[in-house]
């Protein structure tokens, strides 16, 4: 994910009224689909055996890549795993300037896995336009010479080539329908729009309502950027066409339609390649929370799988690449950069999603049985205090792990909190934001106590706890 300046956007338009693409032949699932971006700068990254199989524990069926890993699309062939490559950009000059190296290129990374590992696009660069523009002149080169290497192997229809644009390309995106790309880029991307529409390839966008609404706080309303229901008289009113948008995302995409369309460019369809919240920020990102992230992809996945498309193409629902799959803890500062994922590296859940009802995707759900324990690395004193606050004010049953009872060994810290953690977690019904205490605890979905529970006893007072539990 590119830095967030790269994500800012001209907002002109300050009086709101608040005031799937198939890229893998016949065997491609009908519809739109939700996947997720793996990104790789994790401390303790799994084997890459061990994270195709939680891919597929979790039914996740859409993945994309910021490079070519070798060993990750060996172990998802026969997975019937659809994922996405990329070209990084330090790899530009070598693909533009070379048909035989793209050619090389193609054969190394597809031909060699396809159609075992089920390739379904190639991403080439990543916000160039944006991040390195002296490379600009690479970009549709790279394209047409990664085209005319998969034509030769005859994997054109099944394999889609396009290039992933920070929103930044575009400007005054709201309203939607005043939306423009930035002038300095149109010599580029026009070229570039008219080689995806001549091969029915998607405009690749990065789209983050996160940074919409950081830096445009008292314009967009937060409950829009989480695709929160929202009341008619706050929905966002687009005064020219009367479009009403009652999410952030919605109207960025469309803005991108608007975009396209005064190109002449009207066949391309929009496929978000990142998107998501992130679950923790340092004091200037007060939103970046649990809580937040929670709300703003389950209610993005529920939005996708409701097939209901964009106020501007209601027939046409993008797919979404979720940023992303794991945190990235060794992501340099601010701290939000290194907590976007939707688990931790060691395959827990950071939160869990309620996305009940729509299928199949995600085992990370309210419906599986999930346990609150305490996390590891922090100091006894910490845990205690956490572990006061759940069996006092927080009315967790903590009976069973007072002396002579059957959950008091081991005589720990940690495992006593873990207990009255999940005791706690249980009785709010695994509600968002339940499972936290001061970021010293997780959801888990390996039930890590093996002594017995009774949830149902009465609660025990505060002081019972406030011993040390050492």
């Amino acid at each position: 994910m590119a830095n967030s300046n790269n994500f800012i956007l001209l907002i002109s338009f300050l009086s709101f009224s608040f005031l799937s693409i198939s890229t893998s032949g016949e065997t491609e699932q009908k519809g739109p689909f939700v996947g997720v971006n793996i990104g790789t700068d994790v401390e303790n990254m799994p084997a890459t055996s061990d994270i195709v199989s939680f891919l597929q524990l979790q039914k996740i069926t859409h993945v994309r890549l910021y490079d070519a890993n070798p060993d990750i699309l060996k172990s998802l062939s026969g997975t019937k795993i659809r994922v996405i490559i990329s070209v990084p950009n330090n790899q530009l000059l070598a693909i533009g300037s070379s048909n035989t190296t793209a050619a090389s290129w193609i054969q190394r990374n597809v031909v060699a896995y396809y159609p075992q590992t089920l390739i379904t696009g190639i991403s080439v660069g990543d916000e160039v336009l944006t991040t390195v523009y002296s490379s600009a002149p690479l970009l549709l080169p790279a394209m047409e010479s990664l085209y005319n290497a998969l034509v030769s192997s005859n994997l054109h229809q099944q394999i889609k080539v396009s290039t992933p644009h920070a929103a930044s390309i575009i400007l005054d995106p709201f309203p939607p329908s005043q939306a423009f790309f930035n002038q300095t880029l149109v010599d580029v991307l026009l070229p570039i729009l008219q080689f995806l529409s001549k091969t029915e390839s998607p405009l690749m966008m990065n789209l983050y309502p996160y940074y919409v609404f950081m830096q445009n706080k008292g314009v967009v309303p937060l409950d829009n950027a989480l695709f929160k229901p929202v009341t008619p008289n706050k929905e966002m009113v687009d005064p020219n066409t009367l479009l009403h948008y009652t999410n952030v995302l919605d109207a960025m995409i469309d803005s991108a339609y608007f975009s396209m369309k005064n190109l002449n460019v009207t066949d391309v369809v929009v496929l978000v390649t990142e998107t998501g919240w992130p679950s923790k920020g340092d004091s200037k990102e007060p939103y970046a929370t649990k809580d937040n992230a929670d709300t703003y992809n389950s209610n993005l996945i529920k939005h996708v799988f409701d097939h209901s498309g964009t106020p501007l193409h209601p027939e046409a629902t993008s797919s979404v690449f979720i940023y992303e799959l794991f945190n990235e803890d060794l992501r340099s500062p601010p701290v939000s950069e290194a907590n976007w994922g939707l688990f931790y590296g060691n395959t827990t859940a950071v939160y869990l999603l309620h996305v009940s009802g729509i299928g199949t995707f995600l085992a990370n759900d309210t419906t599986n049985q999930t346990y609150c324990i305490a996390m590891d690395g922090f100091d006894s004193k910490t845990l205690q205090a956490a572990l006061d606050w759940a069996c006092g004010p927080g009315r967790a049953n903590c009976s069973e792990i007072q002396p002579g009872e059957s959950c008091y060994k081991p005589n720990n810290v940690k495992n006593h909190a873990s207990y009255a953690f999940d005791s706690y977690y249980q009785k709010e019904g695994k509600s968002p934001g339940s499972c936290d205490f001061k970021g010293v605890a997780m959801i888990t979905t390996t039930d890590p106590i093996t002594c017995p529970r009774n949830y149902m006893q009465s609660h025990v007072p505060a002081t019972i706890c406030s011993q040390p539990h050492l």
